[in-house]
């Protein structure tokens, strides 16, 4: 049984959500869907570290390159911020409730459970296991002072960088081994029937998590920076927003040029969000961008039928369209679905107060139904 002081520690009211975070979450997701659906589910998510392969097509070549450059690595660090201002938010919001660090720690393992049915049932691409485990290490941090989480901030993405530069022996397995994978996800994901495929996603599971222990202090760092920005007051400061957003993203593409990607990955992930926030912040802004806030609050559940759809689309027990498409078809089917979720979230808040995911996460969280439909008090 939930106690009263519990049960009434509510969850963010629509009415009070910051929009321009839910339109910057939105446009997130469709940089982490191309990603995906073209890299990840298209082709074995290990075939580009064997080196790159020559494109036939020039429009694949063009998108592949606007891919990789632009959208990449950076669209995961932008929804890496997002989920720590997130957690900021949720932990400021509670500061009443004498629930609050019990409440934070049931969510966060909450979605550790959702995570770990979709890497295992639905998806090994799957993000929300580290973005779980890496939130039980921030949570705490959140109880001190805004130096404190600058400075965690920093040593940990030093951290990162630092093991970019000098990873240690046998962290990453070895190419022959990652051959051996791919040659078998070609086979598999193209014709397995589903017990195939589960067999050989979870077979891949040592593989992915040496992928997510390369990214797992900068995913701790950038979500500290997400905190960071919430405490410091930027996310609502538009002059201070487009003061960051501009040197940012130059300094961000000429490290990328310049071969320092990972650095150069955060702060084109800082430009991307600080410059978005800003544009969303103006009233021209928001009738641009509107259309993504729904998706955003929906990012959730969203997310997860994405991996649902593609991964009928592209395996064995669907369409078996894996390995047989170019990155632009590929994209293309990416963009259909994103497109649809665009209209289907803005209907679906029309009549509900969340998505289907977001209100079965709150309601374990708070352990007591929280309402559904927008009439409900």
């Amino acid at each position: 049984m939930t106690s009263d002081s519990t049960a009434s520690a509510r969850p963010t009211n629509p009415a009070d959500r910051i929009d321009a975070i839910d339109v910057l979450r939105g446009i997130a997701l469709f940089g982490v869907m191309a990603i995906n659906v073209v890299m990840e589910f298209r082709v074995s998510i290990f075939e580009q570290f064997l080196g790159p392969k020559t494109l036939a097509s020039s429009i694949d070549r063009a998108v592949e390159t606007i891919l990789t450059q632009a959208v990449e690595l950076k669209a995961f660090a932008l929804f890496s911020l997002l989920f720590g201002a997130g957690l900021a938010i949720q932990f400021d919001r509670l500061a009443k409730s004498e629930h609050r660090t019990r409440l934070l720690a049931r969510r966060l393992a909450v979605l550790l459970v959702f995570g770990v049915i979709h890497l295992c049932l639905i998806w090994n691409g799957d993000i929300l296991t580290e973005y779980a485990l890496a939130g039980f290490i921030v949570l705490p941090l959140l109880f001190g002072p805004r130096w404190l989480i600058a400075l965690a901030a920093l040593v940990f993405l030093a951290l990162y960088l630092t093991i970019q530069d000098f990873p240690p022996e046998g962290f990453f397995p070895s190419r022959t081994l990652i051959w051996r994978d791919v040659m078998d996800a070609n086979r598999i994901y193209a014709t397995g029937g589903f017990l195939d495929v589960l067999a050989f996603r979870l077979r891949e599971l040592p593989l992915i998590a040496s992928l997510h222990a390369f990214v797992f202090l900068r995913t701790i760092g950038l979500f500290l920076l997400g905190a960071l920005a919430w405490r410091s007051g930027l996310v609502r400061n538009t002059r201070a927003l487009f003061v960051i957003a501009i040197p940012a993203i130059a300094l961000g593409a000429a490290l990328l040029c310049g071969g320092m990607e990972p650095l150069g990955t955060i702060l084109l992930a800082l430009g991307y969000g600080a410059a978005i926030l800003g544009f969303a912040s103006f009233e021209r802004g928001k009738q641009l961008l509107g259309w993504a806030a729904p998706l955003g609050r929906m990012a959730f559940t969203n997310y997860i039928a994405q991996s649902i759809i593609f991964g009928w689309i592209f395996y064995g027990y669907g369409l078996g369209l894996f390995g047989r498409l170019g990155i632009t078809e590929a994209l293309a089917i990416g963009i259909a679905v994103y497109l649809a979720q665009v209209l289907f979230s803005a209907w679906w808040l029309r009549r509900y107060r969340y998505g289907p995911l977001e209100w079965l996460w709150r309601s374990l969280m708070y352990g007591v139904r929280q309402p559904m439909v927008v009439a409900e008090v």
